[in-house]
C-alpha cells in the first residue's frame, strides 16, 4: 500500500458524503487499481486535475484505504486454499482473542483472518501447496495453541472476489 497515508483517528463516525463522481471513481478503482490518472479522467470525462483531486480526497477521507495486487497463489506454488474455523477455549477471552489474532495473522500461509460471531470465533483463510500442508498448518499453528478448543477445515474449490474489503479498525 505505498503512497497511502495512514487513516487519521475517526472523530466523526458518519459515513463520508459521496457524490456521483466519487462513486464512479470508487467503482473504477475497485475494478482496476492501476488505472492511470489520465485514463481515469478520460473514463470520467473530467480534467486530469479533477480526477486526481477527487481520488486524493477519497484517500484523505478514508474511503479508499489502499491499492492491492491480486496474486495468483497457484503460480506461487500455493494452489490449495482452505478456510479453517477456529473456536477458542472459554476463559480469559479477551487475552486469548488478541494473542491468537496476533500470532496467526503473521503466518505466511494466512491470506485473511476474520474475527466473527457465531459458532466459530475466527475464520482463517490460508493458501498452501497441498493437502498435507493444510494438515500441518492446522496441527502446528492452530491446534497446538493453548487457547484453541476446536478447528474445522473446509477446502476451497473455487474462489471469486468482487472487491477487496478494507481492514476493520
Amino acid at each position: 500500500m505505498t503512497g497511502i497515508r495512514p487513516r487519521p483517528p475517526a472523530k466523526d463516525l458518519r459515513r463520508p458524503e459521496l457524490d456521483e463522481l466519487d462513486e464512479r471513481i470508487v467503482g473504477i478503482l475497485a475494478d482496476d487499481g492501476r488505472i492511470t490518472n489520465a485514463d481515469l479522467a478520460a473514463t470520467l470525462d473530467v480534467a486530469p486535475s479533477t480526477a486526481h483531486a477527487r481520488m486524493r480526497s477519497l484517500v484523505d477521507r478514508g474511503v479508499i484505504t489502499g491499492f492491492h495486487a491480486s496474486v495468483d497463489q497457484e503460480l506461487l506454488g500455493r494452489g490449495l486454499q482452505a478456510i479453517v474455523g477456529v473456536t477458542l477455549r472459554p476463559g480469559a477471552r479477551h487475552d486469548s482473542i488478541v494473542a491468537f489474532a496476533d500470532e496467526v495473522r503473521r503466518l505466511p500461509q494466512v491470506l485473511q483472518l476474520f474475527f466473527i460471531g457465531g459458532s466459530d470465533d475466527f475464520l482463517v483463510h490460508i493458501a498452501v501447496e497441498g493437502a498435507s500442508d493444510v494438515r500441518q498448518f492446522v496441527v502446528e499453528h492452530l491446534s497446538a495453541q493453548r487457547y484453541v478448543a476446536t478447528t474445522r477445515t473446509s477446502i476451497i474449490f473455487e474462489y471469486h472476489r468482487n472487491a477487496v474489503a478494507a481492514p476493520f479498525r
